[in-house]
């Protein structure tokens, strides 16, 4: 089993890339100047944005690989594994890395909000693709950055650097909304999966065994992960992907109440309730009825 290099600070991956250390807690990186890292699985002790410019090598996040194409975004949080197929020697692509410690945001409207940039928790295979034009705002903003960490630290440093970061996270959020309406047929065949692998669940012994699909389930079957599953839905659907298995937990529970030869509180346990007062609250909240009330009124 390969051994996992653990990557904690600037100065530890910036000695890895013989670049020198112009900050402690952020560094951008022109990889064409930088040294080539060996094959290997690294854990990143650190927030990481990626620009790849030349189709060189592939990139390894978990047990999954991709295929990293020109003109394109990664992005690594904190606790976060990326690799280096193995059989590559070396990785040396052409583009730019931002790399910063969560320590920076401290004290700053970034760090308030900061989990609202879900991308950094989306895999590797999701990675967000660019436009000439986007790229060209990218590379911009990575410039600003730059240019901050050339000038003498002062008072305004930190916040400069972080208001440039910041600027950068929320154009990529408007790329990746570009990116799903773009993508939309692919979407819309992921939704059609969805329906049907919820469709299929409660069709089966599953809720009785398994309990209620959770979101995370559903994304893992569908080959996606998490955060970039719920995005998708959230974006087709204006639902998180909770609330649309809670409206199919529903649909499927109406048919249920109709068989008068069950009981509500058997209903609730083939759904996959531990506690029928819990199917009971959410069929109140969501249809406005008890499931009795329901069944009586029907």
């Amino acid at each position: 089993m390969n051994k996992i290099v653990n990557i904690s600070s600037i100065a530890q991956y910036n000695t890895m890339r013989g670049v020198p250390t112009k900050h402690p807690l952020v560094a951008v990186i022109d990889l064409s100047k930088a040294q080539p890292m060996s094959a290997g699985s690294f854990n990143f002790g650190l927030y990481a944005v990626g620009l790849k410019e030349l189709n060189h090598g592939q990139l390894r996040y978990g047990r999954r690989h991709y295929d990293y194409q020109e003109g394109s975004l990664i992005f690594v949080a904190p606790g976060q594994v990326l690799g280096v197929q193995s059989g590559v020697d070396l990785f040396a692509p052409k583009g730019w890395a931002l790399l910063f410690h969560a320590d920076l945001l401290n004290g700053t409207p970034l760090g308030k909000h900061m989990q609202d940039y879900s991308f950094f928790s989306y895999a590797v295979h999701e990675a967000l693709h660019l436009s000439e034009k986007e790229k060209s705002i990218v590379t911009d903003c990575f410039a600003k950055i730059e240019y901050e960490l050339d000038q003498t630290i002062d008072k305004h440093t930190k916040g400069l650097i972080a208001s440039n970061i910041e600027l950068l996270l929320n154009y990529c959020i408007r790329f990746y909304d570009r990116q799903f309406i773009t993508r939309d047929d692919a979407n819309k065949g992921i939704l059609e999966r969805f329906e049907d692998l919820l469709t299929g669940y409660f069709s089966s012994d599953k809720p009785q065994s398994e309990g209620l699909p959770s979101v995370g389930y559903c994304a893992e079957v569908l080959h996606l992960s998490p955060n970039y599953f719920g995005d998708l839905v959230k974006k087709e659907t204006g639902r998180s992907a909770q609330e649309y298995i809670q409206s199919k937990v529903i649909d499927v529970a109406k048919e249920k109440i109709f068989d008068e030869r069950k009981s509500i509180s058997q209903i609730a346990y083939e759904l996959g309730f531990k506690y029928p007062s819990h199917f009971t609250r959410l069929f109140k909240h969501q249809v406005g009825f008890t499931p009795n009330a329901y069944r009586t009124l029907n």
